[in-house]
């Protein structure tokens, strides 16, 4: 196998605690920005941008929902990536009925990575919850 192309093809995990407060939504965009411009070719440039969209949001649902400690963890292999925000709050997030209208600029965060065709989980423990998305592309 050349070793010259195993960088690039191998799947990259990184866990990033983030700061209390409403800077942990941009310390985890600057992350996964980090990870994803040091692997080009394992995401191309339209699943990056939803990568990006789908971090911001769960870090801004967790500054605004649940309580620190808060973690990003990103992992990224070609064709897909999962997303996962931990909080220390046991209160699960709740998605807002899509069949409902309401005119405002809050709570759609959840509809907005389901819109971009990530699916959803929580996962829960004695110490908080995680939520995950886990968005898929083509592979290269």
């Amino acid at each position: 196998m050349n070793t010259a192309l195993e960088p690039s093809i191998r799947s990259a995990t990184v866990h990033c605690p983030l700061p209390a407060g409403p800077q942990a939504a941009r310390a985890a965009r600057h992350s996964a920005a980090q990870i994803l411009t040091s692997r080009p070719a394992q995401c191309p440039h339209g699943a990056a941008e939803d990568i990006l969209l789908i971090v911001s949001e769960l870090a801004t649902n967790a500054v605004r929902h649940a309580r620190p400690p808060y973690a990003l963890t990103l992992s990224l292999e070609s064709g897909r990536a999962g997303i996962a925000l931990s909080d220390a709050s046991p209160g699960l997030p709740r998605r807002r009925d899509p069949g409902t209208r309401v005119l405002t600029t809050r709570g759609r965060g959840l509809q907005i990575i389901h819109a971009l065709g990530a699916e959803l989980f929580v996962s829960t423990s004695p110490h908080g919850k995680q939520v995950i998305a886990v968005i898929t592309w083509p592979a290269r």
